[in-house]
Protein backbone atom coordinates (compact mmCIF):
# COMPACT_ATOMS: atom_id res chain seq x y z
CA UNK A 1 0.00 0.00 0.00
CA UNK A 2 1.17 3.82 -0.82
CA UNK A 3 2.84 5.40 2.27
CA UNK A 4 3.23 9.21 2.91
CA UNK A 5 6.02 9.85 5.17
CA UNK A 6 3.91 12.93 7.10
CA UNK A 7 5.84 15.61 9.08
CA UNK A 8 3.79 18.28 10.40
CA UNK A 9 3.44 21.56 9.16
CA UNK A 10 4.96 20.61 5.86
CA UNK A 11 4.69 20.27 2.17
CA UNK A 12 3.42 16.77 2.80
CA UNK A 13 -0.02 17.89 3.86
CA UNK A 14 -0.59 18.31 0.36
CA UNK A 15 0.28 15.06 -1.15
CA UNK A 16 -2.86 14.33 1.58
CA UNK A 17 -5.15 16.70 -0.14
CA UNK A 18 -4.00 14.97 -3.44
CA UNK A 19 -4.93 11.75 -2.55
CA UNK A 20 -7.85 12.17 -0.68
CA UNK A 21 -9.07 13.84 -4.28
CA UNK A 22 -8.46 11.00 -5.95
CA UNK A 23 -10.20 8.44 -3.50
CA UNK A 24 -7.34 6.80 -3.56
CA UNK A 25 -6.32 3.94 -0.66
CA UNK A 26 -3.34 4.90 1.36
CA UNK A 27 -1.72 4.71 4.80
CA UNK A 28 -0.19 7.57 6.90
CA UNK A 29 3.31 7.67 9.00
CA UNK A 30 3.65 10.33 10.85
CA UNK A 31 6.84 12.25 11.55
CA UNK A 32 6.87 15.02 14.42
CA UNK A 33 9.11 18.34 13.91
CA UNK A 34 11.60 18.80 17.29
CA UNK A 35 10.02 21.53 19.14
CA UNK A 36 13.17 23.57 19.90
CA UNK A 37 14.63 23.51 16.45
CA UNK A 38 11.37 22.88 14.06
CA UNK A 39 13.38 20.55 12.10
CA UNK A 40 12.74 16.83 10.63
CA UNK A 41 12.84 13.63 13.29
CA UNK A 42 16.63 11.97 12.46
CA UNK A 43 13.12 8.55 11.99
CA UNK A 44 13.09 10.42 8.42
CA UNK A 45 16.42 9.17 7.71
CA UNK A 46 15.25 5.97 7.75
CA UNK A 47 12.82 6.21 5.06
CA UNK A 48 15.30 8.63 2.95
CA UNK A 49 18.86 9.44 3.37
CA UNK A 50 17.82 13.38 3.11
CA UNK A 51 15.37 12.81 5.99
CA UNK A 52 12.91 14.93 4.13
CA UNK A 53 9.41 15.34 3.87
CA UNK A 54 6.90 14.69 1.63
CA UNK A 55 8.47 10.92 0.99
CA UNK A 56 6.23 7.97 -0.28
CA UNK A 57 7.12 4.68 -0.27
CA UNK A 58 4.72 2.47 -2.88
CA UNK A 59 5.78 -0.81 -4.46
CA UNK A 60 8.63 -1.20 -3.53
CA UNK A 61 9.76 2.29 -4.60
CA UNK A 62 10.83 5.56 -2.76
CA UNK A 63 9.67 8.85 -3.90
CA UNK A 64 11.06 11.96 -2.83
CA UNK A 65 10.10 15.66 -3.78
CA UNK A 66 6.68 16.78 -4.10
CA UNK A 67 6.30 17.15 -8.08
CA UNK A 68 7.94 14.00 -8.77
CA UNK A 69 5.43 12.72 -5.88
CA UNK A 70 2.67 13.81 -7.62
CA UNK A 71 3.38 13.10 -10.81
CA UNK A 72 3.46 9.67 -9.83
CA UNK A 73 0.26 9.32 -7.90
CA UNK A 74 -1.29 11.00 -10.93
CA UNK A 75 0.07 8.08 -13.20
CA UNK A 76 -0.80 5.21 -11.03
CA UNK A 77 -3.54 6.19 -8.83
CA UNK A 78 -5.59 8.87 -11.14
CA UNK A 79 -7.65 6.15 -12.79
CA UNK A 80 -10.29 8.74 -14.39
CA UNK A 81 -7.14 11.37 -15.24
CA UNK A 82 -9.56 13.65 -13.35
CA UNK A 83 -6.32 15.87 -12.09
CA UNK A 84 -3.77 15.31 -14.93
CA UNK A 85 -4.54 17.00 -18.49
CA UNK A 86 -4.06 14.84 -21.60
CA UNK A 87 -0.61 14.02 -22.57
CA UNK A 88 0.16 15.66 -25.93
CA UNK A 89 -2.35 18.96 -25.39
CA UNK A 90 -1.57 22.56 -24.89
CA UNK A 91 -2.91 22.20 -20.98
CA UNK A 92 -0.56 19.09 -20.28
CA UNK A 93 2.38 21.60 -20.95
CA UNK A 94 1.18 24.10 -19.00
CA UNK A 95 0.54 22.09 -16.18
CA UNK A 96 3.97 20.22 -16.06
CA UNK A 97 5.05 24.32 -16.33
CA UNK A 98 3.39 25.23 -12.92
CA UNK A 99 3.96 21.98 -11.41
CA UNK A 100 7.94 22.80 -11.90
CA UNK A 101 7.54 26.01 -11.58
CA UNK A 102 6.22 26.10 -8.15
CA UNK A 103 9.01 24.43 -6.22
CA UNK A 104 11.48 25.79 -8.32
CA UNK A 105 10.78 29.28 -8.88
CA UNK A 106 7.99 30.59 -6.97
CA UNK A 107 9.43 28.88 -3.19
CA UNK A 108 12.63 30.04 -3.56
CA UNK A 109 12.43 33.11 -2.37
CA UNK A 110 9.37 32.50 -0.01
CA UNK A 111 12.70 30.24 1.82
CA UNK A 112 14.87 32.70 1.58
CA UNK A 113 12.91 35.27 3.42
CA UNK A 114 12.08 32.76 6.19
CA UNK A 115 15.45 31.34 6.78
CA UNK A 116 17.11 34.75 7.04
CA UNK A 117 14.56 35.83 9.45
CA UNK A 118 16.04 33.62 11.63
CA UNK A 119 19.89 35.91 11.25
CA UNK A 120 20.87 38.05 13.80
CA UNK A 121 20.45 41.01 12.02
CA UNK A 122 17.28 39.36 9.08
CA UNK A 123 19.66 39.56 6.27
CA UNK A 124 19.63 42.97 5.81
CA UNK A 125 22.02 42.97 2.98
CA UNK A 126 19.71 40.62 0.82
CA UNK A 127 16.69 41.80 2.22
CA UNK A 128 15.41 44.13 -0.79
CA UNK A 129 16.69 41.42 -3.23
CA UNK A 130 14.52 38.74 -2.25
CA UNK A 131 11.75 41.10 -1.64
CA UNK A 132 11.65 42.43 -5.03
CA UNK A 133 11.80 38.24 -6.54
CA UNK A 134 8.73 37.85 -4.10
CA UNK A 135 6.78 40.64 -5.18
CA UNK A 136 7.69 39.70 -9.09
CA UNK A 137 6.92 35.97 -8.69
CA UNK A 138 3.85 36.30 -6.29
CA UNK A 139 2.68 39.15 -8.55
CA UNK A 140 3.09 36.85 -11.37
CA UNK A 141 0.84 33.99 -10.08
CA UNK A 142 -1.51 36.56 -8.75
CA UNK A 143 -2.04 37.98 -12.58
CA UNK A 144 -2.55 34.28 -14.10
CA UNK A 145 -5.54 33.67 -11.63
CA UNK A 146 -7.09 36.57 -13.02
CA UNK A 147 -10.91 35.91 -14.22
CA UNK A 148 -10.03 31.81 -13.37
CA UNK A 149 -10.40 29.64 -10.37
CA UNK A 150 -7.56 27.25 -10.95
CA UNK A 151 -4.17 27.23 -12.97
CA UNK A 152 -4.86 24.61 -16.37
CA UNK A 153 -7.88 25.40 -17.97
CA UNK A 154 -9.77 26.67 -15.01
CA UNK A 155 -10.13 22.91 -13.44
CA UNK A 156 -8.19 21.71 -10.68
CA UNK A 157 -4.97 20.04 -11.21
CA UNK A 158 -2.18 18.50 -9.64
CA UNK A 159 -0.87 21.68 -10.59
CA UNK A 160 -3.06 23.82 -8.36
CA UNK A 161 -2.33 20.92 -5.38
CA UNK A 162 1.15 21.73 -6.15
CA UNK A 163 0.91 25.91 -5.58
CA UNK A 164 -1.35 25.55 -3.14
CA UNK A 165 1.49 25.62 -0.10
CA UNK A 166 2.79 28.78 -1.99
CA UNK A 167 -0.25 30.67 -1.78
CA UNK A 168 -0.18 29.32 2.15
CA UNK A 169 2.57 30.63 3.18
CA UNK A 170 2.72 33.72 0.63
CA UNK A 171 0.49 35.96 3.39
CA UNK A 172 2.88 35.11 6.44
CA UNK A 173 6.27 36.46 4.71
CA UNK A 174 4.93 38.87 1.93
CA UNK A 175 2.31 41.37 3.25
CA UNK A 176 3.16 44.75 1.08
CA UNK A 177 0.84 44.39 -1.91
CA UNK A 178 -2.34 42.66 -2.32
CA UNK A 179 -2.84 39.63 -4.21
CA UNK A 180 -6.59 39.16 -4.14
CA UNK A 181 -6.59 36.49 -6.80
CA UNK A 182 -3.94 34.22 -4.34
CA UNK A 183 -5.99 34.82 -1.60
CA UNK A 184 -9.36 33.26 -3.63
CA UNK A 185 -7.12 30.58 -4.74
CA UNK A 186 -6.64 29.55 -1.25
CA UNK A 187 -9.45 29.60 -0.34
CA UNK A 188 -11.04 27.52 -2.35
CA UNK A 189 -8.86 25.23 -2.15
CA UNK A 190 -9.20 25.24 1.29
CA UNK A 191 -12.47 24.47 0.65
CA UNK A 192 -12.55 21.32 -1.04
CA UNK A 193 -14.13 18.76 0.96
CA UNK A 194 -11.16 16.92 0.49
CA UNK A 195 -8.28 19.07 1.51
CA UNK A 196 -10.86 19.10 4.70
CA UNK A 197 -10.38 15.07 5.12
CA UNK A 198 -6.52 14.88 4.33
CA UNK A 199 -6.32 17.77 7.62
CA UNK A 200 -8.56 15.37 9.69
CA UNK A 201 -6.28 12.61 8.23
CA UNK A 202 -3.08 14.41 8.37
CA UNK A 203 -3.63 16.39 11.94
CA UNK A 204 -3.27 19.99 13.05
CA UNK A 205 -1.71 22.46 9.97
CA UNK A 206 -0.45 26.41 10.58
CA UNK A 207 -1.00 26.93 6.77
CA UNK A 208 -4.55 25.59 7.19
CA UNK A 209 -7.85 27.14 7.41
CA UNK A 210 -8.17 29.14 10.34
CA UNK A 211 -11.02 27.63 11.84
CA UNK A 212 -9.99 23.78 10.56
Amino acid sequence: MLTVHHLNNSRSQRILWLLEELGADYQIETYQRDAQTNLAPPELEAVHRLGKSPVITDAGHTIIESGAIIDYILRHYDTSNSLLPETGTQEHEEYLQWLHYAEGSAALPLMLKLYTSRLSDGGAELQPRISDEMGKHLGYLDQALEGVDWFVGNKLSGADIQLSFVAEIAPMLHTSAALPNLAAFKARCHARPAYRRALDRGGFYAYGPANA
